[in-house]
Order: structure tokens, then sequence, then C-alpha cells
């Protein structure tokens, strides 16, 4: 059976604060814990007033903490925010504290926008600037791997000595990581829940390019969606009406706080406001148990996704544990947890 994940941004909703949505992101992996999911990832965004995870490496030692059975990890690291040789010593702390149960995502988006970049990486080299994440991708490789003969940080020892880096997977919403993961040997995790192409192309494309290398022996490729799941495909779609209205607004630039059950449904949607609701259908997957069952299927068979992680945006705390729970079950979730 394909094994089911979590991905988790804490989403902050309009009747709650960015503290609170730090607890219930604590409280969300404690539940999910028993279900039987595989793994539980935290993002990286910075000065976002809709979501409230700019620390994922804060979180994860937290939330490994809590759990037992869940690995947890990065979805992702944004690189080039960080010094590659920062990102080794945090994850090697988290690998030692909590062995086999951490994951490194890495992603080259900034995840903010471009001032809150710049302050970010304000103290790079004097005319540093462009793409550089193919060197950091590179240096943090061999802050793990060794440096070649002669270079000048070949002399340092990334602490804590001794410890390996947790697995590394390339994240994406385009074919550049799925390519350049399967190039470097690496898990790959495609972002369907906001990109803007279809998940097949960079999906196969990455197992077809995949070669084994140190990081990994066979490809592992992750399709990352976002869905909701109520008892019902009525309840669903209801649920869903505030993630579509945040979607609609994120679109126009608007990050605001995830909209409450009712501002939602009571939202006066335009005529073009709805068909671009329409459009967005494919990106957000609803319904009971049942149908969502059938549908993620179908999206595993079409991708040869060896995981599904689940991103679910819904602003009552309840009804979302509820979502992760019927799907868990439907999806046979614990009962393979049990057998195992």
């Amino acid at each position: 059976m394909t094994p089911l994940s979590v991905l988790d941004l804490s989403f902050v909703s309009a009747a709650s604060t960015p503290a609170q949505a730090l607890h219930d992101t604590l409280a969300l992996a404690r539940h999910v814990d028993g279900l039987g999911y595989r793994r539980y990832w935290l993002a990286e965004h910075h000065a976002l007033p809709n979501v409230a995870s700019p620390a994922p490496e804060i979180m994860i030692g937290q939330i490994a903490a809590a759990t037992r059975t869940l690995r947890v990890g990065s979805g992702g690291i944004m690189l080039p925010n960080h010094p590659p040789l920062m990102v080794a010593e945090r994850f090697r702390v988290l690998e030692a504290l909590f062995p086999g149960r951490i994951d490194l995502g890495l992603g080259r988006a900034p995840g903010t926008d471009g001032l809150t970049a710049r302050a970010l990486r304000r103290r790079e080299a004097p005319g540093e600037s462009g793409d550089d994440f193919l060197d950091r991708l590179q240096e943090l490789l061999f802050w793990d791997g060794g440096f070649p003969e002669g270079h000048p940080f070949g002399r340092i020892e990334a602490s804590p000595a001794g410890v390996p880096l947790p697995p590394i997977f390339l994240l994406g919403s385009s074919d550049y990581s799925a390519r350049l993961a399967g190039e470097i040997g690496c898990g790959f995790g495609f972002a369907q829940h906001f990109s803007g192409m279809p998940a097949e192309a960079p999906m196969l494309d990455y197992r077809n390019r995949f070669r084994p290398t140190r990081l990994s022996a066979k490809p592992h490729a992750i399709l990352a969606v976002a869905a909701i799941c109520a008892p019902t495909d009525a309840e669903a779609e209801r649920l869903a009406s505030s993630a579509r209205l945040a979607t609609l607004r994120r679109e126009r630039g608007e990050y605001r706080p995830l909209p409450s059950l009712s501002e939602a449904l009571a939202y006066p949607y335009s005529d073009g406001e709805r068909m671009q609701i329409e459009r967005g259908r494919d990106r957000l997957h609803v319904g009971g148990p049942e149908t969502l069952r059938a549908r993620i299927a179908d999206m595993v068979a079409r991708t040869q996704a060896d995981e599904v992680m689940i991103v679910s945006a819904i602003p009552d705390q309840a009804a979302r544990h509820e979502s992760y729970a019927l799907l868990a079950q439907a999806w046979g979730l614990g009962a393979t947890s049990q057998a195992a």
C-alpha cells in the first residue's frame, strides 16, 4: 500500500493567532501519530500572515519529541536562505537526537517576497547575486560526504561529529527539481497542491532519470496534494469553501489568515471568481472517504508515486483532525499500522 504522510504549513485562521497555529501543529502531529501516517513535514515561509512556519527545524524537534512513530522533516528548508554548514549542523543535531526519524527536504525558492528574501540573505558576500542553489546544494553534500582535496572548508568538521545527515529530498513544483533529484540520486517531492503544471511529467521524469548514489539506492517520489475529507461529499465541499476562498485571495496577492467557514460561505463571489475556483479544482481534492480514496488512488497510478503527502487547510481543528482520521481509515492505514 502506498504510504500517506502529512505536510503542515501551520495555517493561521481568522479566529486564531500565529502562536495558536504552532500549538495546532503539535496537536495534529500527536493526533496522526497513531493513525498510520508515515511522515510529518513542516514548511518554511517568512513574513506571511496566513502561515506560521518560519523555522521548520525548531518544529521538527518539538514534534519528534512529542510523537513515537512518525518520521519528521522539512518540506522544506529553503536552502538559498541558509548557510549550508548551518543546515548540516542543525539536521545532524536532529538526527543525533532522533536517529532514523528525520528527513531533510530542500527547496530553492525563498518562501517569501523579494524584500524579505533580501533581509534573510543580507550577509551574503558583496556582489553575490542570482540563483546559487546548486552551489549551496553541492556544499551541503560536501559537508556530509567530504570536501575535495584542497578545498578550504575541508579542515572544518561539522558538528556533532560522527552523525550523518538524514535522507535528502529535493522539492519542487516544476520539472527542474525532478531532473536534478534523479541525477544526484536523492528523493523527490512534487508540490501538486500549488503547482501550475500536471504532476505526471515531473514525477515520471524523476523516476526515469534516477541513478543510484550514496544518497539513495532507489528512487522515492512523494506527491504532495491538498485534500479535505469529511463524512460525506457534501460536507467536504462545505468545509472546502474556506480553502477555496483563501486560494482565490492568495492568487490576487492577498495573504490573509484562513477565513472562517461562515465568512467563506457568505462571500459574494462574482462570476469571474467562480470560474477561477472551478479552474483550480484539480489542485484541491475534496470528498467523502471513498470519493477521496478513489481520487488519490488514481493520482498514484498516474504518477507512480511512492508516497502521498496530504496538506489540509481547514480552520476548524476538530474537522481538520477528522479529515485526516477519515482518510487514514479509508486508505487502510490503521490496519497497516496494527499489522506492523
